[in-house]
């Protein structure tokens, strides 16, 4: 269902209907209804299909813990709202979400990008934190590992960064304050 509700479904759909209303009104000799609707329904079909080719769907996200819900508003928790609100998103253009991000952590594998699979939002230590489970058979776990102190920094001043291995080619990247 969340493919079919998608920006690029929707305006292709769009294009569609009104490419099929023209032609029933040229095949019925109607100029006034064939005209505007081809005219303009063809653009947004062809519009629609590229963006359809380029769509990155919105990470998963898991239903938040209840402590997690209070303290998403506190002040401190800015940038890991506007993280999990940027994940769980359509993109375009994209191979993956938080490409750029991953890119300049060097944590990048242009065959194999890192691919973002779900978003969890926890309460850590009485502190809001943001979970993300990645798919990462091209980039290493330990090359993961390597980058760790630098994860959390690299989102937020006063983030640090958990990692652990659920399963093979997978990693799970815990961002949270750091203590103090």
């Amino acid at each position: 269902m969340l493919a079919i509700a998608s920006p690029g479904s929707l305006v292709t759909l769009a294009g569609a209907a009104l490419s099929v209303i023209g032609w029933i009104g040229y095949a019925t000799s109607n100029p006034n209804l064939s005209l505007p609707t081809i005219f303009y329904g063809i653009p947004i079909l062809l519009g629609g299909l590229a963006l359809k080719s380029s769509e990155l769907p919105p990470a998963e996200l898991l239903p938040a813990e209840s402590e997690a819900v209070a303290l998403r508003e506190e002040a401190s928790s800015k940038t890991l709202r506007k993280l999990v609100k940027d994940v769980t998103r359509w993109r375009y253009g994209q191979k993956a979400h938080l490409e750029s991000s991953l890119e300049a952590l060097k944590l990048w594998d242009e065959d194999q990008p890192p691919q973002l699979v779900s978003v969890a939002e926890r309460a850590i230590g009485g502190r809001y934190a943001v979970a993300m489970r990645f798919r990462c058979e091209g980039v290493p776990y330990e090359r993961w590992q390597d980058k760790q102190d630098r994860l959390g920094r690299f989102f937020d001043r006063g983030l640090r960064a958990e990692l652990s291995e659920p399963s093979k080619g997978e990693v799970l990247l815990e961002l949270l304050p750091a203590a103090g």
